[in-house]
């Protein structure tokens, strides 16, 4: 393929040997005082001819200035370029540039003869000496001229450096918004604790039970969508020891900052008395205590609502009310009654345990394992049904269940699922699935829809243990042997002592 004219090609041609339209006229006399020689270099100007005009009716001559102005303002455009001589006549433009005589056999510059031979070649492309035929070079305009060609380099370097430019800016968008945690660790980049602001607008109600301390608050706060981490309220309530918190259900707002959070906790206009909320897991005697905040009446009549069990229509083998108030919120208009209360809990629970094809005679021992479930599980709903499988195949093989959920809830600490030796071996803690086989006598908190379905429906698996090796994500590992369950214990210990703030999930 032929080269592409270059710039000294187009400004400097080499003309087709003979050809008279471009022969260089024979030493005409240079024009002294051309403004343009600068532009042009020493491209050698044609003889003017001097043109005949008509006579005219010549005007008034206007009073000549008494001097020209010295001041050039297109000096610095034209550094070279001669001055006019000061006894030219005033026009639009320099007298040099009328040519009214010029013909087309003499072109008035080296530029014109090319264009000027273009026009009269056929088929010679206008860059001259290239021998190219115009219509390879992409045909004539409507001058007559061949088209000059284009080139592509730029798009050829440009092209690949926007889009590697592009695919990395991809990729990193990519990896800052599905890595951001690894990308700022990686970087060094602390990652946020808190929110700013008092909230995203999205309503939430939290629960706050009898006897919740600090870090109850904040974890409840945390798993609930309203702080975005456990240590933003932790250390606040740190620098502010004074704090306290009244229990009942909250009004609150998702994506809250963890001073704005905790204000709110202090304002009993957020108190909700139009709303009762039950969470999965929470136990009987924190259920009652919400009641009758929710309500407004004393605590003991809520209790002595709650002491006969049988009158809601519970199982004979029920001695309790436990595990069979359904948990999730409930809308009051004020003038319930703690029995009518109490029974439209009860009545939700036989519904949801109908729905799930739970027959009635099987309600009682569904319910139990189902509780266990619930409060064994952490966050992810996917290994409820993992840890019923664990369960019932630590039935089918005659093991005992070895839930540290119920030995705690026999020795009374409904909100912690930490158990000393001793604990373990004490047979007449009858919750005690450790020392005794089977199932508890009774249900240990308040499953909801997912630990029911689990309980039904036990994943398939050979596990026989699973222990959580993080408490603040709720990860927990499954195995077959008990030398590697013993390997994921020390996992949870060790992460147990890593800080102040995982100290605190294990006490």
């Amino acid at each position: 393929m032929a080269n592409e004219p270059s710039w000294e090609d187009i400004f400097n041609p080499t003309p087709a040997p003979g050809d008279p339209a471009v022969q260089k006229p024979a030493e005409p006399e240079p024009l002294q005082d051309d403004p343009f020689a600068a532009l042009f270099g020493d491209a050698q100007q044609p003889a003017l001819v001097e043109p005949q005009q008509p006579a005219l009716v010549e005007p008034p001559a206007p009073a000549a200035p008494a001097s020209l102005p010295t001041d050039d303002p297109f000096a610095d455009l034209f550094p070279n370029a001669a001055p006019v001589a000061a006894s030219a006549p005033t026009q639009d433009y320099p007298a040099t540039r009328v040519l009214p005589a010029v013909t087309a056999e003499q072109p008035s510059s080296r530029r014109a003869a090319r264009e000027s031979e273009g026009r009269r070649r056929d088929g010679v492309a206008g860059s001259g000496g290239s021998g190219n035929d115009g219509g390879s070079r992409g045909g004539r305009g409507d001058s007559g001229r061949p088209k000059k060609k284009r080139s592509l380099l730029w798009l050829k370097i440009t092209l690949p450096i926007v889009l590697l430019l592009g695919a990395a800016g991809g990729v990193a968008a990519f990896g800052w918004f599905n890595y951001n945690e690894q990308v700022r660790e990686l970087l060094g980049i602390p990652l946020p604790t808190d929110y700013e602001g008092t909230g995203n607008g999205e309503e939430v109600v939290v629960a706050i039970s009898a006897g919740d301390i600090g870090s109850d608050v904040a974890v409840t706060l945390h798993e609930s969508g309203v702080t975005m981490t456990y240590d933003a309220v932790y250390d606040y309530l740190v620098e502010n020891p004074d704090v306290g918190f009244q229990p009942g259900n909250w009004r609150l707002q998702k994506e809250m900052s963890a001073a704005s959070a905790v204000t709110a906790l202090q304002d009993t206009a957020n108190k909700v008395t139009d709303e009762l909320l039950l969470r999965e897991g929470i136990s009987l005697s924190s259920s009652l205590e919400l009641i009758a905040e929710t309500l407004g009446v004393p605590l003991e009549e809520v209790q002595a609502a709650a002491a006969d069990p049988a009158s809601y229509g519970l199982p004979a083998e029920a001695t309790t009310l436990e595990g069979f108030l359904f948990p999730a919120t409930y809308e009051l208009d004020g003038t319930e009654t703690p029995q009518q209360v109490l029974q439209t809990l009860v009545n939700t629970m036989f519904e949801h345990l109908d729905a799930a094809g739970v027959p009635v005679e099987s309600r009682f021992t569904t319910v139990i394992m189902a509780s266990i479930i619930q409060r064994e599980a952490g966050q992810d709903v996917a290994d409820y049904a993992k840890i019923s499988r664990v369960f019932q195949n630590r039935i089918d093989v005659g093991m005992n269940l070895e839930s540290d959920a119920t030995v705690a809830y026999g020795t009374g600490r409904f909100d912690s699922v930490w158990t000393e030796p001793e604990e373990r071996e004490d047979p007449s803690n009858l919750y005690n699935t450790y020392a005794n086989p089977g199932l508890p006598i009774g249900p240990i908190g308040l499953p909801g829809d997912d630990a029911i379905q689990a309980a039904l429906n036990p994943a398939e698996g050979p596990w026989l243990y699973f222990v959580p090796v993080n408490l603040a994500t709720g990860e927990t590992m499954f195995s077959e042997t008990f030398e590697e369950h013993q390997g994921y214990v020390d996992q949870l210990l060790a992460w147990c002592e890593e800080s102040d703030e995982n100290a605190t999930y294990c006490e």
